[in-house]
């Protein structure tokens, strides 16, 4: 009877275990970091979208003298006619993480206030409605109050 001196080469059980709880642990602190980073650049495309949507009622009251209108059904308020409802607006309608609304137009039709409110079923929710006022005033609710208070009025406070 012979025995073979041959040592054989590979990992054991322990080290396995070693490598998977190194990984875990990696994966529990980088994952809040990636979720935050994916609600900053979501928020930065709703802002961008609301950018665009007040370029497109700028369009509206050049041809009408009015922002009057420019809401589906050619009303003053909600979803607007003249662009996308959703943002990010680049991307399919399922993808959506914000409404974009005309919140209100003054009674001469020469000012507006738009939305952009997280929707409920993604991940955005909880992180504010996004304002744009038709003077070039912006606020964010990041404290997601349904009110704006004096520090709230800009976009990157």
């Amino acid at each position: 009877m012979t025995f073979s001196t041959t040592k054989n080469s590979g990992f054991t059980l322990i080290e396995l275990m070693i490598v998977v709880a190194i990984i875990g642990i990696i994966t529990s602190i980088a994952y809040p970091s990636y979720q935050g980073f994916m609600k900053s650049s979501n928020r930065s495309a709703a802002q961008a979208d609301l950018m665009a949507l007040a370029a497109a009622l700028e369009r509206h009251k050049a041809s009408s003298y009015t922002y009057k209108g420019a809401a589906e059904s050619a009303g003053d308020t909600g979803k607007p006619a003249v662009f996308h409802a959703h943002s990010p607006s680049s991307e399919p309608l399922a993808n959506k993480k914000y409404d974009l609304t005309i919140d209100s137009v003054s009674a001469s039709g020469n000012s507006y206030l738009i939305l952009a409110k997280p929707v409920a079923s993604s991940a955005q929710s909880g992180d504010g409605t996004l304002y744009f006022y038709s003077d070039g005033r912006k606020a964010w609710d990041k404290n997601d109050s349904n009110s704006l208070s004096s520090d709230e009025y800009c976009w990157g406070c």
